[in-house]
């Protein structure tokens, strides 16, 4: 497991699928903010639910987010389109709604980088998100992604266009920031 201050980060167990499906991915509105492929009803035993447990991959790492303080499941955290020649990878975010806004996200976040940079060897990070998702865009700023572009009417999400942001976050750029911000350190730990 990953640690942070407030979250780690751990594999997928079976008892997380149908929590997330319930609240992840069948809350329609918010899954079609966040995923550029059409929601569709997907029962919840499913192995096409994005939630449900498989293999390791080289193009994606999918964790399950946990509040520490607790051990209670939290959300979804990945790193997913990992493309070894040019070491970059997406980052991929999506907290419990009555979990939301308790600074989970910026925790989770900050995991996925080390994860991405130190584990995995990356150079670059990327994430998007829609102009309007004020939480994304707080957190990519705070963890320390810069505004590269704004893709004009790229998301097809409730029956209209929408622009989206484009950030991104180089390793030279996360080891200056993990340098000068004290308490940010993950640690690994083989317990769950």
């Amino acid at each position: 497991m990953l640690r942070g201050t407030l979250v780690g980060l751990r594999a997928r167990q079976a008892s997380d699928v149908a929590v997330l499906h319930d609240e992840l991915y069948n809350d329609v509105d918010t899954r079609s903010r966040a995923d550029t492929r059409a929601w569709r009803p997907i029962p919840e035993g499913s192995t096409a639910s994005p939630y449900a447990l498989t293999e390791p991959t080289d193009e994606a790492a999918c964790f399950s987010v946990v509040r520490l303080s607790d051990g209670e499941l939290a959300g979804e955290a990945l790193l997913w389109g990992i493309d070894s020649h040019n070491r970059s990878g997406h980052l991929g975010l999506s907290l419990r709604p009555r979990l939301r806004g308790a600074r989970l996200g910026e925790d989770a976040t900050r995991l996925l980088c080390h994860y991405g940079f130190r584990t995995l060897g990356l150079h670059r990070l990327q994430m998007e998100t829609l102009v309007d998702n004020s939480a994304m865009i707080r957190i990519a700023n705070q963890v320390g992604f810069r505004r590269e572009g704004i893709r004009r009417q790229a998301a097809w999400v409730d029956g209209t266009f929408a622009d989206e942001l484009t950030f991104g976050l180089l390793a030279s750029e996360w080891a200056e920031a993990r340098d000068g911000t004290a308490g940010h350190s993950p640690t690994s730990s083989s317990r769950a």
